[in-house]
């Protein structure tokens, strides 16, 4: 039985809430990464993704060397403790379909982070699971709000 201790990447680099979006941007961009832990100090208060920066903050006309990632970040996320079987947190994972989990102590202090790439490459014997659960994570969430896949199916 393989913990999260054993797969995640530890130690890794946060920002604060009153970092910026271009900041993050940068940082993401720099670590070659699609999310960012927001801590203070080193107690997480939430994560801000690549996503979060265009949808919550450039799409509705954020100044992004102004905007705080306190205004764009998911607050409530999931995490995972670092004796957490790695299995349960993998179905937990696809469940909710998240590539990547926080890891916390037991005073919500940031320790690592746990991402499906983190288990297929850690856990070899673990392939067919990461691989039905990285289908289940991908899979959509909501139809497409856009209209556009309509338009080019009928056309």
């Amino acid at each position: 039985m393989a913990t999260v201790a054993d797969v995640m990447t530890r130690n890794p680099r946060s920002m604060t809430p009153q970092d910026t979006l271009v900041a993050a941007a940068k940082v993401m961009d720099e670590l070659n990464v699609g999310v960012v832990p927001v801590c203070e100090g080193d107690r997480l208060l939430g994560m801000v993704t690549d996503r979060d920066i265009v949808v919550r903050g450039l799409a509705r006309d954020a100044d992004p060397e102004a905007c705080k990632l306190a205004d764009v970040m998911s607050g409530h996320v999931r995490t995972a403790r670092q004796d957490d079987d790695v299995d349960e947190v993998l179905i937990e994972m696809s469940n909710a379909q998240i590539r990547r989990m926080p890891v916390v102590d037991a005073q919500d202090r940031l320790v690592g982070i746990l991402s499906i790439g983190d288990i297929a490459a850690k856990s070899p014997e673990d392939e067919e699971d990461v691989g039905l659960s990285l289908g289940d994570i991908s899979s959509p969430a909501e139809p497409d709000r856009s209209g556009s896949r309509k338009q080019k199916q009928k056309g």
